[in-house]
């Protein structure tokens, strides 16, 4: 049932690969309730409220966000997009814990955030690997914090790069990788922490073309997989479309929540060809229509 390749852009999804398409989504990954401070109920995974920063230095005062309210459900990829310098990046570090707001809240499972937690894992543009440890020793590091057994961090080390095909360079240093081999060793890293909550702050900006292709392809097959809750950060519409289950878009400095949009690609991925997504009308049609949010935002 995979669309052909090669279609020309702007071919519209027939009703039979519609179907096929929706078919394809899965159960929804919520797995409920939960009880937040006080025992209150919640039913967001993460709860971003009224979420404002200032970068201060002396006297001078700059307004990276504003009154930011956001909430993720459980086993969502949700997608930030936005002019650049709107402040993606520093929400993003804030929800991980690496910035504190000057206003608002951020929960996650209803627990404040105060600061970083093995439990929410990150992935920079830039893979922040150990430069003195081998490919294996990078990804092993984490579990091995954790008191793991050897046996069980050696099974875990050796799931994760071969699924991001790099058990043959395990021991080579990162400075002997090319740029995607690092970014899916940071990749792996996280993954291997089992992290509740899975934070990327543009992971692939820095790859050629065919390498993001296929990072964006393995990123989606790992989160069908595992079902783990996704925050991204990207300037590309396109991506953003393409991988998550909903886009936020932001308004320029200071940064603001002007819209959101459900996308489905992602949940129907499975067994059909990025490409042929990519060019169908559907899927041309909502990039444009979040592209022109953007435009409205800056």
């Amino acid at each position: 049932h995979e669309l052909p390749c090669g279609e020309p852009q702007g071919r519209s999804l027939s009703g039979g690969q519609r179907s096929v398409l929706m078919g394809a989504l899965p159960k929804s990954t919520n797995l409920g309730t939960h009880s937040g401070e006080g025992g209150s109920v919640l039913t967001e995974f993460v709860l971003i409220r009224g979420v404002s920063f200032e970068y201060r230095s002396g006297t001078t005062r700059v307004a990276a966000l504003q009154s930011v309210t956001l909430s993720v459900k459980e086993g969502d990829f949700v997608c930030v997009l936005g002019p650049s310098g709107c402040g993606k990046s520093t929400l993003l570090r804030i929800v991980a814990g690496l910035l504190q707001p000057t206003s608002g809240v951020v929960l996650v499972r209803g627990e404040p955030v105060r600061g970083p937690d093995p439990r929410r894992g990150i992935v920079l543009q830039q893979p922040t690997l150990y430069p003195w440890l081998s490919v294996y020793e990078n990804v092993a590091f984490g579990p091995r914090l954790r008191k793991m057994n050897s046996g069980e961090v050696d099974r875990l080390v050796r799931y994760y790069l071969e699924r991001m095909g790099l058990w043959e360079f395990r021991g080579l240093r990162p400075y002997e990788l090319s740029g995607g081999m690092q970014q899916r060793v940071a990749l792996a890293r996280t993954l291997a922490n089992d992290p509740a909550l899975i934070l990327m702050d543009e992971p692939l900006g820095a790859l050629d073309a065919l390498t993001r292709e296929r990072m964006q392809e393995l990123i989606l097959e790992l989160w069908r997989e595992s079902k783990k809750t996704v925050l991204f950060v990207t300037h590309s519409v396109e991506e953003a479309v393409l991988l998550g289950t909903r886009v936020v878009v932001m308004s320029a400095r200071p940064g603001r929540v002007v819209a959101e949009r459900e996308v489905w690609f992602s949940r129907a991925f499975a067994g059909v060809s990025s490409r042929a997504i990519r060019g169908a009308r559907d899927f041309v049609k909502v990039r444009e229509e979040l592209t022109e949010m953007i435009w409205e935002a800056v």
